[in-house]
């Protein structure tokens, strides 16, 4: 059973639930002119008996979009509500939210039975789908603007729509998910350990296969993807997000090697992955050092889930423009015993390589953050080797796959991140223990040639 994503989402509920103010009437037909959650009954079908609650602003579109936006574990559509930042934005931009609760023990959404994958299945994506229809029918919410979003199992039904409803979603913004069919147990509530330890790893056309099953014959267009992840989570691991992008790069026909890399605030790391024609069709976040959090409150996440599906204004069809401003604090690991934290400089000259390092330092331990920049030629397929300072042992890295833990290290690329443009830059990162030994690595090569530090 899913112990685990329940365990951490009553948490999750138990803080938001403390905070939550929320007025819900229930209604079969509710006027929603007032700007707070209504529950909705009688809206379709509905043959898991999911809860349904609307938010509709006070500066609602005439022909407005549609989010819908999905719990955790343990979670509702109330808690959602109160506990993350897209009701705000809908107040904002104009468009209606709906907040679901899955009506089981635990709370947890149907990703692994047969009926969840299938676009004609009787479990609760069937339910979901009618929550949108209602509101297309009775609040005029625009059928080409319909958008979804969750957090854990809420990010795992996020690719499941995505997957049996193309038709239907404009795009989706999954937070701490797994790709569509890696939780398939065949029953209703199962957990599929394999997967949510991130040991399910297919290539980029078999992971395509399983969203193609899903809807047999369908040849239109299909949504694009956001995708978010903590390199230290330990309840969905943090090797789901490499085969998400795998999957979802592969379903939309563009390349798993990204378009553009950057870290748009403090220990992000952001790819995304067009179509040659300037459309973001892939978005991928990378936050170091962060657990099964997300969103984080106050760091802006939701926003740039509304900025990437372009309900606030920007272009709908993802094209690169200005992402709304962050101000993400450190992880928890990098917060530890009052640590200092700062870029580490040396060495000098321009090399064929350039290695930024920021490390963040406490009595016992360390995070680093690099950021490489190639001064060659493009490069694919990349191997940066270091040594480590005396007494550090890596203990867990993001973004590379790591080849020793002590002294001699060699960190090589992922399947999503292996080319690096001449002047292109790529970054990842380790905790380490130490034992008051906090220095730089020093050594740095990439692909065998000298880097400076700086």
């Amino acid at each position: 059973m899913k112990h685990r994503l329940r365990a951490l989402g009553a948490a999750l509920t138990a803080a938001v639930t403390a905070a939550a103010t929320i007025t819900a009437v229930v209604a079969s037909a509710p006027t929603a002119a007032a700007a707070s959650l209504v529950q909705v009954t009688n809206f379709g079908t509905n043959p898991t008996n999911l809860l349904m609650y609307e938010y509709v602003p006070n500066n609602v579109s005439a022909h407005p979009a549609i989010l819908l936006a999905l719990h955790q574990c343990t979670g509702t559509g109330p808690g959602f509500y109160s506990g993350t930042a897209f009701a705000s934005l809908a107040d904002q931009y104009g468009f209606i939210v709906i907040y679901p609760t899955a009506n089981r023990s635990g709370n947890c959404w149907d990703v692994s039975s047969s009926a969840a994958l299938s676009h004609t299945g009787n479990s609760d994506p069937a339910g979901l789908m009618s929550m949108i229809t209602y509101v297309e029918q009775h609040n005029n919410g625009d059928s080409s603007r319909v958008y979804v979003t969750g957090a854990s199992s809420g990010a795992m039904m996020t690719n499941v729509m995505l997957g049996d409803y193309p038709n239907v979603f404009q795009a989706g913004s999954a937070f701490m998910g797994v790709p569509f069919g890696c939780f398939y147990t065949g029953t209703v509530d199962g957990w599929n350990s394999a997967c949510a330890n991130g040991q399910s790893t297919m290539t980029g056309a078999q992971w395509a296969q399983q969203v193609y099953n899903a809807y047999p014959g369908y040849s239109g267009a299909r949504p694009r993807m956001q995708l978010w992840h903590g390199t230290a989570d330990t309840t969905l691991n943090y090797n789901n997000f490499g085969q998400e992008i795998l999957q979802w790069t592969t379903v939309l026909g563009v390349s798993s090697t990204p378009t553009t890399t950057d870290s748009p605030a403090a220990n992000w790391t952001r790819t995304r992955y067009d179509n040659g024609s300037g459309t973001i069709e892939v978005e991928a976040y990378s936050i170091a050092g962060q657990g099964h959090v997300l969103p984080i409150e106050g760091q802006g996440m939701e926003q740039d889930a509304i900025h990437f599906f372009g309900l606030d204004g920007s272009s709908t069809g993802g094209n690169p423009s200005p992402s709304p401003s962050h101000s993400a604090s450190p992880s928890p690991s990098a917060t530890s015993a009052s640590p200092s934290s700062g870029p580490t400089t040396g060495g000098g000259g321009s090399g064929a390589c350039k290695v930024t390092d920021t490390i963040s330092a406490w009595n016992t331990g360390e995070t680093e953050n690099l950021t490489v920049t190639n001064n060659g030629a493009a490069i694919n397929g990349w191997t940066l080797k270091f040594t480590l300072a005396s007494g550090q042992v890596i203990t867990q890295g993001w973004n590379a796959t790591f080849t020793g833990t002590s002294g001699a290290v060699s960190a090589t690329n992922l399947s999503y991140n292996g080319s690096i443009p001449a002047g292109g830059t790529v970054t990842l990162g380790f905790n380490a223990n130490q034992t008051g030994n906090s220095a730089a690595p020093t050594g740095f090569t990439l692909n065998g040639a000298a880097c400076s530090v700086g």
